[in-house]
């Protein structure tokens, strides 16, 4: 017979709290949530004990740079779940967990007021909650120990036993026993669970993706840093927050792509950006063209002037020219003939890339370099970098690089660009990834949207994965935006600016309304700028662009502070399959906002909509102002259905402010 295991012994057999399934929790534990400063953390977890003994427990959190941990009160919900919360206040990383015990002092109590209701009071049940009081007055101090004693000598001493309950029953007394609970056999939750808390900008944040070299009234110039801050005031008179740049590294020659991605370039082609390297460096090296390293500071420093930050983009792959596959062939797949393997996804080729082979028995050496290329341009201001296709290198290489990277600087912020399957999506962003693209460009039917946005907004995701939505990108130029004309692009601008807090537009070709595909079926730009020079500061003073607009939509996502946030996103229904309807709404109601847009860009479109006022914050009986802030028009509704008509040659959008109606002492009725 085979011989029986015996249990594993408690720590203290009388711990007798039991805490299971806290959350919130990512893959068990293994990696941490995301907040941003002065955001709640909201923790709830099962607690119980055997028999029917009160329950008190405790919230513990600190930041990790810290001795002492901080307690919140947890309160009991229902069903043996409790909930407490507590505020991050500093950027790094915080621990949490929670603590729990038996409360005798409010098991007495509970019992003491059950007896008396019944008239069973008994001498000795006062003499139990005396002793209890004597006891906490000895972990008590100051007024507070004196306190507790007086009481404890009170109860033992009043004659009267009803008296003597009544005073114990103090609701004073029982303020001052929270105070000093017993937790000698308390029980602390097995785990420690973690949040990684960042700055405001990664939750909330308006991109603007520019080609410097294009800051040019003449295509045949190529443009230095110093030609694109005369482009700053464009962008910020936008309303953005981030001027993101593709790599701004030197270009290689070998295998050059030239306009619309051919093989053959013109002796003046530029290259694509991503092709990193030539003989005047690599990754730590600015592109020659684009000026200095000293300028490129000046640049940053002019960006924050106009209130924007500069983002960078990190490709880590290699042109053939570049420094590393001299110094560092071991760094690279190699074939059967010896060449380095050119990048493919087939069929497509890359004949000017290198991709780094993250297998090499040299990958420490890999890893450190790479490492050091992040922290060369955060030496040189740059705090925010979109990293290009991650999904092809580890997962591990991101989570010890942007862990590095945040020990010395907890403010850096990363954007993954990385459309590709969403475990891997997700992946990533559990790695430590601040924001991520998302499906959001080819997301074009009210379903195909609300489906998609409940799962990324919603449950264990939303509290890792921040979705940042881009209506097209160098790389996109979706077919909703090639056959839908203006109105098209306004619709798409509203959505990716309303249904998440962060968004970002690849300009000017999104203002400008360019919308031409290099040949039909693509989604790539004819006259692509990833080839070739645009002269930019021409284009930007064409009539028709939707810069206005833009500017329009980004002040009232600044203005108000519900369309600040992701997991306030709640949808609602029409009866026209056409219309999609949603809001936001800050916590306590007192800013709502209720997007109403029309996905047909080519025809009215019209339905009522079906919203609870309840979610909005207002009575189901009371009248309420829509304030639309794109045509500042003032609507007056009423219950939960409503008519709405939306011509999208005019605006395909409604942009709700909810104001409640709220009467004054002297009579007078205006919308708050």
């Amino acid at each position: 017979m085979a011989k029986k295991e015996r249990p594993a012994a408690q720590s203290d057999g009388r711990n007798r709290v039991v805490i299971e399934r806290m959350d919130p929790r990512i893959d068990c534990g293994r990696f941490p949530i995301k907040r941003v400063v002065g955001e709640p953390v909201t923790v709830e977890a099962d607690v119980f004990a055997d028999g029917h003994d009160a329950i008190s427990g405790l919230l513990l959190h600190r930041h990790i740079r810290d001795e002492e941990w901080a307690e919140s009160a947890i309160e009991h919900i229902g069903n043996d779940r409790w909930r407490g919360t507590f505020q991050v206040l500093k950027l790094g990383e915080y621990e949490y967990s929670i603590q729990a015990w038996i409360d005798h002092f409010k098991t007495w109590r509970r019992d003491l007021r059950k007896r008396l209701d019944a008239g069973q009071v008994e001498p000795a049940d006062v003499q139990m909650g005396a002793e209890l009081i004597d006891a906490a007055s000895g972990r008590a101090s100051g007024a507070d120990k004196k306190a507790l004693a007086d009481w404890a000598s009170s109860l033992a001493t009043i004659p009267n036993r009803l008296e003597a309950a009544n005073l114990a029953l103090s609701a004073e007394l029982a303020a001052i026993m929270d105070r000093y609970p017993d937790r000698s056999l308390a029980t602390t939750a097995g785990e420690r669970l973690r949040v990684v808390v960042e700055r405001e900008r990664a939750r909330f944040s308006s991109w603007y993706e520019f080609f410097p070299r294009s800051c040019t009234p003449d295509a045949s110039r190529h443009a230095t840093l110093a030609d694109c801050v005369s482009i700053l005031p464009y962008v910020a008179g936008m309303g953005f927050d981030v001027f993101y740049l593709p790599p701004v590294h030197p270009v290689g020659r070998t295998h050059r792509k030239g306009k619309n991605n051919t093989l053959v370039p013109a002796r003046k082609d530029p290259g694509s950006p991503w092709a990193i390297g030539a003989d005047t460096g690599g990754h730590t090296a600015l592109n020659p063209d684009l000026g200095t390293l000293e300028q490129f500071d000046q640049f940053v420093a002019e960006a924050a002037q106009s209130g924007l930050e500069v983002a960078l983009d990190i490709a880590f792959q290699c042109s053939p020219d570049h420094p590393y596959v001299k110094a560092h062939p071991e760094w690279f797949q190699h074939r059967p003939d010896g060449a380095i393997q050119y990048a493919e996804n087939p069929p497509k080729k890359y004949e000017d890339i290198y991709p780094f082979n993250f297998e090499t028995s040299d990958w420490k050496a890999l890893w450190e370099e790479l490492r050091d290329v992040f922290l060369f341009w955060v030496d040189h201001g740059v705090r925010i970098f979109r990293v290009d296709n991650p999904h092809t290198k580890p997962f591990a290489f991101w989570e010890w690089v942007i862990s590095e990277i945040r020990q010395r600087n907890p403010g850096v912020i990363f954007l993954s660009e990385a459309f590709t399957r969403p475990k891997v999506m997700y992946r990533l962003a559990k790695a430590g990834f601040s924001q991520s693209y998302t499906y959001f460009p080819w997301r074009n039917t009210s379903w195909e949207l609300r489906q998609y946005h409940d799962v990324v907004t919603r449950g264990e995701i939303a509290e890792y994965f921040r979705p940042n939505s881009w209506p097209n990108t160098p790389d996109i130029l979706p077919e909703y935006l090639q056959t839908g004309g203006r109105p098209a692009f306004m619709t798409r601008l509203v959505l990716a600016a309303t249904l998440t807090a962060n968004y970002g537009i690849y300009g000017p070709a999104f203002e400008l309304v360019e919308n031409v595909p290099r040949e039909p079926g693509s989604e790539e730009y004819l006259d692509s700028e990833k080839y070739e020079i645009r002269a930019r500061l021409a284009d930007i003073e064409k009539p028709g662009s939707l810069k206005d607009f833009v500017a329009l939509i980004n002040r009232i996502r600044r203005e108000n502070p519900a369309l600040q946030s992701d997991r306030n996103l709640v949808f609602h229904n029409a009866d026209n399959p056409e219309l999609i309807c949603y809001s936001k709404r800050t916590h306590d109601f007192s800013n709502v906002i209720l997007v109403v847009v029309n996905l047909d860009p080519h025809h009215v479109q019209s339905g009522w909509l079906d919203v609870n006022p309840r979610e909005l914050g207002t009575s189901s009986q009371a009248d309420y102002q829509a304030h639309d802030l794109i045509s500042g028009g003032r609507y007056l509704f009423h219950g939960r259905n409503n008519f709405v008509v939306l011509d999208p040659s005019k605006a395909p959008a409604h942009v709700f402010r909810i104001r409640r109606r709220v009467r004054t002492e002297q009579d007078f009725e205006y919308y708050l």
